[in-house]
């Protein structure tokens, strides 16, 4: 059975290196035309098998492969993966991820990781810009193993330095690593391929590494599916004479100029026709070629091409593309039911959005695993209509997570409308997770905070000995606080259950404060009581409590001795009413 090049997908940190390799592969200069020099958007490139031989004579000699090449994908960055999916795990074979050797792991590198790990991808490690290690000789498109032997000892010192660096940041990921060319069983091990996409040095390393694991592990899933094509949209964009076109991935089967596809949508499948079909020449680029684009009758998987149809109104980025029969294929269905996004919801939760349907998904899987619950779920950009919505419901619930999306100017303008309301964004989605804990955290911190000050909290504090400096009207005592923290205003009360006056002010030196905490020590005014009589030298003294506060108490984060100072003084009250707080 004929085999179809493999899918890779390129991802990793931003400014590592990942459209420098590709680049470097394919002998182009994409990188330098991006805005910014970033990617901005996916990219297909084909690399055929002859060119592979051609880079890799030096490691391989006449060797032959029964892989025709490699599709390479191109990503913004790791959030992309998500979207190319295909029967609901990843478009991708196999990945590449890369890696600066200086910065180590990122936190793209990690949530590349655990992309990978979710949708059980294989991958590789591109050991990016060793010729950056003092001391490195680089010779143009030479493979590691040949550069490696002609550094001097100090720069070899430095490089195994970085590298094992960096295989113990994989191992705290759970990942285990080594140098490509020392591993013996690579289903146990993940690949590490050091390079320079710069200088060349070390791609043809990576080259054979991919073909040869796509020929000895991918072989059974890589077979050449006749029939109906199958692809997943990678994007939508306008092209001057063609309108509205979709790059896509046709990983399966067969696709003709006239065919008859479906294509997934945020609602019902659109169903339409082909009109043309142009594809990228071997090494040139789907998203920025420097040749024209040869547009063909016939494309069979697997291929990156540009279409264009007679109707692509809806589809959105991720979404599957089918060759079908006619609008009532059963193959249709199949369709709706893999757009259709699948995520458990409940009564009271935050709404999330994202750019595409994996993105979401994976949004939905990190939010799920945090339990943090979802009642609102949709693609696209933040809109008013999801500000008024999520706006009703308990404040730790008006809460919208925005994967890699923007909010629209009407829905900034309802938001100033809601104060509780808060929206945050992110291209991290386990970053974004971690903003809506640390966010929930201060929250109920700040909740807190402002319950404590509407009553009286729990306290008790000392009288300290030779500290009387006033016995009445007020009573002016030297004081430590024991536990919590006391206020002005709040009555007091000794530990046989007497009132013990109420606290007028409290000062440190010349400065009035509005409270004092656990520690210190200030001098307290007593209104209605008497040195001598009432209280005493030594006393302990409890902020009285009424019962509804108490009640309120209960839900608060109290530490231990706030907790002791809260259940003595409920004791206390208990002397006089064996029911009260109950």
């Amino acid at each position: 059975m004929a085999i179809r090049q493999p899918v890779v997908s390129v991802l990793g940190h931003v400014d590592h290196g990942k459209t420098k390799l590709l680049d470097r592969i394919r002998g182009t200069s994409v990188q330098a035309r991006e805005a910014g020099a970033i990617t901005q958007h996916i990219g297909a490139t084909e690399v055929p098998i002859e060119h592979i031989y051609k880079v890799c004579k030096q490691l391989i000699g006449n060797k032959k492969f029964d892989v025709p090449g490699l599709l390479f994908i191109d990503t913004p960055g790791h959030h992309s993966f998500t979207t190319l999916r295909a029967r609901g795990g990843s478009l991708a074979d196999i990945a590449v991820l890369v890696i600066d050797i200086r910065e180590g792991l990122m936190p793209q590198t990690i949530e590349s990781i655990r992309i990978l790990r979710q949708y059980k991808t294989p991958f590789v490690i591109a050991l990016n810009k060793v010729d950056t290690i003092q001391g490195w000789i680089s010779e143009e498109g030479r493979p590691f193993i040949l550069a490696e032997k002609v550094q001097q000892d100090h720069t070899l010192a430095a490089f195994n330095d970085k590298l094992y660096t960096v295989i113990a940041q994989l191992a705290d990921q759970g990942i285990s690593a080594d140098r490509y060319d020392r591993i013996d069983d690579f289903t146990k091990a993940v690949a590490l391929v050091p390079i320079s996409a710069k200088e060349g040095e070390g791609i043809p390393d990576l080259l054979l590494v991919l073909i040869g694991l796509a020929q000895r592990f991918l072989e059974s899933q890589l077979e050449k599916g006749e029939g109906p094509g199958k692809g997943t949209i990678l994007e939508i964009k306008e092209e001057r004479g063609l309108g509205k076109t979709l790059d896509m991935i046709l990983y399966s089967g067969t696709l003709k100029k006239g065919d008859t596809v479906a294509m997934g949508t945020r609602g019902a499948p659109v169903v339409t026709k082909i009109k043309a079909i142009l594809k990228p020449k071997p090494l040139d680029e789907i998203r920025d070629p420097r040749d024209r684009f040869d547009s063909v009758k016939e494309l069979h998987a697997a291929a990156g091409v540009k279409i264009s149809c007679q109707n692509c109104e809806g589809v959105i980025a991720g979404a599957p593309i089918i060759v079908v029969k006619g609008p009532n294929d059963p193959a249709i269905k199949a369709l709706a039911e893999e757009t259709s996004i699948k995520i458990e919801t409940q009564e009271k939760g935050i709404t999330i959005k994202a750019d595409a349907i994996g993105s979401l998904e994976a949004l939905a899987y990190e939010a799920k695993e945090h339990d943090i619950p979802i009642r609102k779920y949709g693609v696209g950009e933040i809109t008013r209509r999801d500000i008024v919505e999520a706006a009703y419901g308990d404040k730790k619930n008006c809460v919208i997570l925005g994967f890699n999306v923007t909010m629209s100017k009407d829905a900034e303008a309802e938001l100033a409308n809601h104060e509780d309301m808060k929206v945050m964004t992110n291209q991290i989605v386990y970053q974004l997770i971690d903003d809506y804990i640390e966010w929930v955290e201060d929250s109920k911190k700040k909740t807190d905070t402002d319950k404590r000050s509407e009553f009286s909290f729990p306290a008790k504090f000392k009288i300290l000995p030779n500290c009387v400096f006033r016995a009445s009207k007020p009573a002016i005592v030297g004081v430590r606080v024991l536990a919590g923290r006391i206020r002005p205003g709040e009555n007091l009360i000794i530990p046989d259950g007497r009132d013990a006056g109420r606290i007028k002010s409290i000062h440190t030196g010349e400065d009035a404060l509005k409270e004092a905490k656990q520690g210190e020590e200030i001098a307290v005014a007593i209104d209605g009581v008497t040195v001598g009589r009432q209280i005493n030298e030594d006393d302990i003294i409890y902020v009285d409590l009424i019962e509804s506060a108490y009640k309120q108490l209960l839900n608060l984060e109290l530490n231990d001795d706030e907790r002791l100072a809260m259940d003595e003084t409920v004791a206390i009250k208990r002397k006089e009413d064996p029911f009260w707080g109950m």
